[in-house]
């Protein structure tokens, strides 16, 4: 931490105890990694202690499940690193992933133009034609 930071935090009571027990978590959300399953640490993250309970969230129910079957276990092993957990509550968390999608063209292309027009040439008269050519048409 920048000491322009750490001062910054030192300031008040209530921002070094803050501090502090962000990186209490920190410690503790490393030791959650080196214990848990790699495949489960990637979709789970240590959330806070709560009267001697862990609480851990997970991006999704299967993951809660999965981890909730190894509860007791890494409650054993959190304790043998000297922390005084008693249980761990897992919390389904979703994260919802940031995607871009790419712009939806607003018209058709020549070719999809030209394969519309076909088309309707093997269409009998209908309100489908109809509609497909006025389609095939429009340059919208």
């Amino acid at each position: 931490m920048s000491n322009r930071l750490s001062s910054y935090f030192n300031a008040s009571q209530e921002l070094r105890q803050l501090s502090h027990k962000v990186d209490q978590l920190l410690i503790l959300q490393r030791h959650y990694e080196q214990i848990a399953p790699p495949a489960l640490v990637r979709a789970s993250h240590v959330m806070q202690i709560d009267q001697h309970t862990l609480l851990v969230a997970a991006d999704n129910g299967t993951v809660a499940a999965k981890l909730r079957q190894l509860a007791p276990g890494l409650t054993q092993l959190l304790q043998d690193r000297g922390y005084e957990i008693t249980g761990i509550q897992f919390r389904v968390q979703v994260a919802l992933p940031i995607t871009t999608r790419p712009p939806r063209p607003n018209s058709l292309s020549s070719i999809g133009r030209q394969q519309l027009v076909d088309f309707t040439v093997k269409l009998q008269d209908s309100p489908l034609k109809t509609a497909l050519q006025r389609l095939a048409k429009n340059e919208k």
